[in-house]
């Protein structure tokens, strides 16, 4: 069964319970088969041998989310080639490219929307909405979760500078 976690996180001031584990630092990151705008298989696995962002987002029309998805873009682009960023939300991939266009995101976006694995691997999927719950994860090159971060209230930012922190760590700047 499928581990549930109700009152960790609220949505518009009202208790939410996730769907599965809460992931901590140490832990391997969990594999996922998301779809892109292009519907193709995005894997952990298919984002290369390089420090991973993996911004998550409830969806991309609402105002945090844009800014959340536009500052980790810029942020990333400024480290070259050392590390990926991965957005990925419920939207559907035709909505997430249309943003993508819209908003000039050059980082890989992909969607959950199908079965929502994704979410329940991560610990982020919204029971009573069938949405994610904004967080971060940061995950080495080996593998294994660096930084995670679930906001406590889906409207709130992430903590930007603590994961950035974590991706500095371990690219050793």
């Amino acid at each position: 069964m499928v581990e549930q976690r109700a009152g960790v996180a609220t949505f518009g001031g009202k208790p939410v319970t996730l769907i599965g584990p809460e992931l901590k630092a140490g832990e391997r990151a969990p594999n996922f088969k998301l779809v892109d705008k292009d519907l193709k298989i995005v894997r952990l696995s298919s984002l290369g041998h390089k420090v991973k962002i993996i911004s998550v987002v409830t969806s991309l029309d609402t105002g945090i989310c844009d800014m959340q998805t536009r500052r980790f873009n810029e942020e990333v682009a400024k480290l070259g080639d050392k590390a990926t960023l991965l957005t990925v939300s419920a939207d559907t991939p035709f909505a997430q490219g249309r943003f993508c266009g819209a908003a000039n995101i050059t980082h890989k976006v992909a969607s959950d929307y199908k079965d929502v694995k994704f979410g329940k691997k991560y610990g982020v999927l919204i029971k009573e909405l069938r949405l994610l719950l904004r967080s971060v994860f940061v995950v080495g090159k080996d593998g294994i979760v660096k930084y995670a971060h679930y906001c406590k209230e889906v409207a709130t930012h992430p903590d930007y500078e603590g994961a950035l922190s974590a991706v500095k760590k371990e690219l050793g700047s």
